[in-house]
């Protein structure tokens, strides 16, 4: 096997063998409605692209002229043509053809665009009956050996719908980068709020049918159109695609085994049909394998990760608290063995100048609890995994890969972390940097902010902490360093806000640890 065909390969490892019954109920040519008519405009979801690869790109939309009551389409196949153009005007197309959307995947289609050039943009479009879709734009990764000379990505993640309005999604889709990685919390399951800027209006989410009317409330947001329609986008889960702080195969809210097996199983197909992924991440019952790989020539290597669907269950009770033995299991795990092991792997065959892992929860240790005498942590973090974490950083201690970067979600707040071999221990060796970018709208409590501040004396590998404002991360990597800068905007409780930069940070090239 060629170096490139075995790159290419890493690229996609780990995707799981579909079911011929699954492969064939959305992609088979079948009897569909050629010329549909349609009540209201059905593409009010938008458009979106993502996993790019260096000659691949995956284009999406959903047909759905009523979102809200569960698409308002038929109990029908329907054809949606597609086109790929080297212009934004669409004059140039560079390819088109046709995709059958099916009401088991909820008309929502999947595009694998083939044949494409590295490192360059495009833009498509989609047309169902008489009716045409926004443009949206779109780009390749580099060529997989390429000396890529820079990158410029966002990270956000925890767009909770209730709490405010996606200013920071209409500032992001303004701004000049080739790549969005989006680290989880999508939508948020829970049901209605009084006290909220607008409205679920709609229990929980549990059935099919509620993650779908869900993703479909959230999608309507102009400005995560916006977003999505202006770069491609990498995507991976938390928690609250499913259910807060659920564990593996565990409800957090004591469903019965079974009940939560079905819920898990709607809500990662709800997930699937709204996320422009591979047909190759199409869900398994309640099983969808989204760890995976891409490559931006010699420059960049991003590893995505799913620390929430292969976790055992949080220890001690989970929480804020202090950590009982349990914490320092050995066979306690966010990462489950074989994405471990896929991770450890891909690392140590990197040849990637800057090796990035996006993640969930806060990796480095951080000690809640600024009194001497007491410790206090989030167990729901990698605090709760002690032993998993540790067999990370050694991992990184030992075998060295190339500037290893942490970017992570959940908390909505801004962090920077030195990752320490040993957190006790100031001068104990550093052997990466976590960056972690507060929340597009989702709250961080207030009450919470002072304890954090006073509590980074006790945790002097924690470089920056921020509680207050809501945004994203805009970062920029050359040969020589990493930027990153977060990027927040100045409300959410109004539909327009204006951005700018909270912070900026340095990771030189072969220095481990950062700099203001």
């Amino acid at each position: 096997m060629t170096n490139n065909k075995l790159q290419r390969r890493e690229l996609l490892l780990g995707a799981a063998a579909l079911a011929a019954g699954t492969i064939a109920s959305q992609w088979q040519t079948k009897t569909a409605i050629a010329k549909p008519k349609f009540s209201q405009y059905p593409f009010k979801l938008g458009v979106a692209s993502g996993d790019p690869l260096p000659e691949s790109v995956v284009i999406w939309t959903r047909l759905a002229p009523d979102p809200l009551e569960g698409g308002g389409m038929p109990a029908e196949s329907v054809v949606v043509q597609w086109q790929v153009a080297t212009d934004e005007n669409m004059r140039q197309i560079l390819q088109q053809g046709e995709a059958i959307a099916t009401p088991e995947f909820a008309h929502a289609v999947h595009i694998e665009v083939e044949g494409l050039q590295p490192g360059r943009w495009y833009w498509y479009r989609f047309q169902a009956g008489d009716a045409e879709s926004p443009i949206g734009r779109t780009r390749t990764t580099a060529a997989l050996n390429e000396a890529l000379g820079q990158l410029t990505f966002a990270f956000a993640s925890c767009q909770d719908w209730q709490n405010g309005y996606y200013t920071a999604h209409q500032n992001l889709a303004k701004e000049d980068v080739e790549l969005v990685v989006f680290l989880g919390d999508y939508i948020y399951d829970g049901g209605s709020r009084t006290d909220s800027v607008r409205s679920h209006r709609t229990p929980a989410a549990v059935s099919l049918a509620d993650y779908r009317n869900r993703y479909a409330l959230y999608k309507t947001d102009p400005n995560l159109q916006a977003a999505h329609a202006a770069f491609p986008w990498i995507v991976t889960w938390d928690d609250h695609e499913v259910q807060n702080n659920y564990a593996g195969d565990r409800s957090s809210f004591g469903d019965s085994p079974s009940a939560f097996g079905r819920r898990r199983a709607a809500a990662y197909q709800a997930y699937y049909e709204h996320m422009p992924l591979r047909r190759d991440r199409a869900p398994q019952g309640s099983r969808l394998q989204l760890y995976r790989r891409f490559t931006f020539g010699d420059l960049a290597q991003f590893n995505i990760l799913d620390t929430r669907q292969y976790r055992t269950q949080q220890p001690c009770g989970g929480g804020f608290k202090s950590r009982c033995q349990e914490a320092f299991a050995a066979n306690a795990t966010m990462m489950g063995h074989q994405q471990e092991q896929w991770l450890f792997r891909g690392l140590t065959r990197s040849a990637a100048r800057w090796n990035i892992l996006a993640q969930q929860t806060v990796l480095a240790q951080f000690d809640v609890d600024p009194r001497s005498r007491s410790e206090l942590f989030n167990l729901d973090q990698w605090d709760g995994y002690v032993e998993a974490r540790q067999r990370l950083l050694k991992f990184l201690a030992q075998r060295q890969p190339a500037n290893p970067i942490v970017i992570t979600g959940d908390v909505h707040s801004s962090w920077v972390h030195d990752l320490k071999l040993d957190f006790k221990n100031p001068n104990s060796p550093t052997v990466g940097t976590e960056f972690v970018g507060t929340s597009i709208s989702s709250n961080f409590p207030k009450q919470f902010i002072p304890t954090a501040t006073i509590a980074m004396s006790r945790n002097p590998h924690t470089k920056f902490f921020n509680g207050t404002y809501r945004g994203y991360v805009r970062c920029h990597l050359t040969r020589d360093r990493l930027v990153t800068n977060y990027r927040i905007v100045s409300t959410i409780r109004q539909p327009e806000a204006s951005v700018r930069t909270l912070a900026s940070f340095v990771v030189e090239n072969g220095k481990l640890g950062v700099r203001s």
